[in-house]
């Protein structure tokens, strides 16, 4: 066994524009905690998570909204156990005004079990909330491909 052989992901950074407005969506919306914050003029950001597991680090060090066309992160999944849970934060952000870049839940591709939501953080990141099942019978949104591939 090499030692890469173990690797798994540990946490997540994202370049935000407005820590303070980032920590507001995280947070209230999709229910991170704060674990750590450093708020200086020169060094902004936080460490996100829950139960004490870090997930998720904020650095205020952008000056653009994030970019599709190149290259890096394409997308961020947050799976939830069940689909339930998916269309709970569906609601959650709807009353919150975040557009959606497709309407409802989706499967990931048509005749999956798997599916979930897609929108993006008030940076254009793009985000998902998906489930493993509870999607069979939902429509997939494109034949092209999994729902996560183009949004």
């Amino acid at each position: 066994m090499t030692a890469t052989s173990t690797l798994r992901t540990g946490h997540i950074g994202l370049n935000v524009t407005d820590i303070e407005r980032s920590l507001t969506f995280y947070e209230q919306l999709l229910g991170f905690d704060v674990l750590g914050e450093r708020k200086d003029e020169d060094r902004r950001f936080a460490f996100l998570g829950r139960n004490g597991e870090l997930t998720l680090t904020l650095w205020q060090q952008a000056d653009d909204a994030y970019a599709p066309a190149r290259a890096g992160l394409h997308h961020l999944a947050f799976q939830v156990e069940t689909m339930e849970q998916v269309r709970a934060a569906e609601a959650a952000l709807t009353a919150h005004g975040v557009d959606f870049a497709y309407e409802g839940v989706v499967a990931h591709e048509e005749g999956a079990a798997s599916g979930g939501i897609f929108f993006r953080d008030p940076d254009g990141t793009r985000l998902e909330i998906y489930a493993a099942d509870g999607a069979e019978g939902a429509q997939a949104a494109t034949v092209e491909g999994p729902a996560c591939g183009f949004f």
